[in-house]
């Protein structure tokens, strides 16, 4: 079977750790991932590679060793120590008026800013110079977003009720849509770059096919306004998280709602699914972060802990542990599996509006509205570093995909890289 599939070529792929296989069969190119989320510094990969071929046929006798070789390459990278201190490398003065939101493309190479000034615009990270202003929007650019990996589509979302999609290396738009009764304020690509999804508060998700420009299904179903949205990795599920308490998952193909996630007892602030599409986190103003499972719909745990609103939550890539940020002007950290809190994050003295893991998972970038953005390890809690200059709050922080890149939005207009 192996033979006729002809395996072509084995890729790496460093965050989360996995193989990438690309094989023909029928003619065709494909790929297919092998995970290795449970990979560690002590593993014995030689006994994990035989226990893998037993089950990939495209992994034969003849690139064992191969293989073996690659998942080593894989877990000396997650034991190197970075003990890399941030500096900052530029301030970009980026709009005359407030800044929305700020984004990376994969690699860390452009960054796009949105504005009250009902312009996105596209920035190149090395130079800090400004590659396009996308203009067409009547109104506030709210959401905006890179198709990444790919990165060379970008999506704005606006107070005008419609989003539009744009070459990054042009700036041209390609499409405008419309159909929405009211303020976009979240959106996202299908990890597959075919379709985008948009939120708004008018209370429906739309999906829409990028290559049309048409608008595919209205996700109807809440009763306040959505806020967030986010697709699984596998890009079929796609959920939405309102104001009206509680987050949908619909099924992406059909645009039918398959659970509604009921608990929480406040407005959804964030929601997102881990990197194997088997659990969903959720943050609410109810000062809980709550865990459900992604394919049944049934509540697995509330972590509890903060004094004030949970303001944002994720997973860190491989879906092993979940951050916290509370108007407390606390972040925390819970093992997704044992659901214990492993560590505390105390330093800020006001909100944390938004926390991220880097690809790596083992530093923690929280944004404040006290002005500075921290970095923390993972595991201990320890603060490793502040990134002290902004002169408003930040609501802004984001990782490139090495981790060796941070960009921070601020209400003062501002954008910092630091490196």
């Amino acid at each position: 079977r192996a033979a006729e599939m002809g395996l072509r070529r084995l890729l790496l792929r460093y965050f989360p750790p996995g193989i990438l296989l690309e094989y023909v069969e029928g003619g065709e190119l494909k790929t297919r991932s092998i995970d290795l989320l449970d990979l560690r510094p002590d593993t014995d990969v030689t006994a994990l590679v035989e226990e893998i071929q037993k089950g990939e046929p495209l992994i034969t006798a003849s690139c064992l060793e191969h293989v073996i070789h690659l998942v080593q390459r894989l877990q000396e990278k997650l034991g190197e120590k970075q003990n890399h201190k941030f500096s900052l490398f530029k301030v970009l003065r980026t709009h005359i008026l407030p800044l929305t939101n700020v984004a990376f493309n994969k690699s860390g190479s452009r960054f796009i800013t949105g504005s009250y000034d009902r312009t996105c615009k596209v920035w190149d990270t090395a130079s800090g110079e400004e590659l396009h202003s996308l203009k067409g929007h009547g109104n506030v650019v709210y959401a905006i977003a890179f198709n990444n990996p790919y990165g060379d589509k970008i999506a704005t979302g606006s107070f005008d009720k419609t989003c539009k999609l744009w070459s990054t290396e042009t700036g041209k738009c390609y499409h405008t849509f419309r159909g929405h009764s009211a303020e976009i304020v979240c959106l996202s690509f299908n990890p597959q770059s075919t379709l985008l999804a948009t939120g708004s508060m008018d209370t429906t998700a739309k999906l829409w096919n990028l290559e049309k420009g048409e608008e595919v299904a209205t996700l109807s179903g809440h009763s306040a306004e959505i806020i967030a949205l986010s697709f699984n990795t596998a890009g079929d599920r796609i959920i939405t998280g309102s104001f009206d308490h509680t987050v949908a998952v619909w099924d992406v193909g059909t645009g039918r709602m398959l659970h509604t996630l009921i608990g929480h007892r406040g407005e959804i602030s964030s929601a997102q699914f881990n990197w194997d599409c088997s659990l969903i986190v959720t943050g609410s103003m109810d000062k809980t972060c709550m865990l459900w499972n992604a394919v049944t719909g049934a509540h697995i745990a509330t972590l509890a802990g903060h004094g004030k609103e949970v303001l944002d939550v994720c997973f860190d890539y491989a879906g092993q542990r979940i951050a916290t940020a509370s108007a407390d002007g606390s972040a925390r950290v819970y093992n997704a599996e044992t659901k214990q809190c492993i560590a505390r994050l105390e330093g800020h003295e006001d909100e944390i509006s938004k926390v991220c893991f880097n690809p790596k998972g083992n530093f923690i970038l929280t944004a404040s509205s006290d002005k500075t953005a921290r970095l923390w390890d993972a595991a201990t809690g320890l603060c490793l570093q502040v990134l002290e200059g902004h002169a408003d709050e930040i609501f802004s922080c984001a990782f490139n995909y090495k981790g060796d890149t941070i960009i921070t939005g601020s209400k003062d207009n501002s954008c910092r890289i630091w490196h």
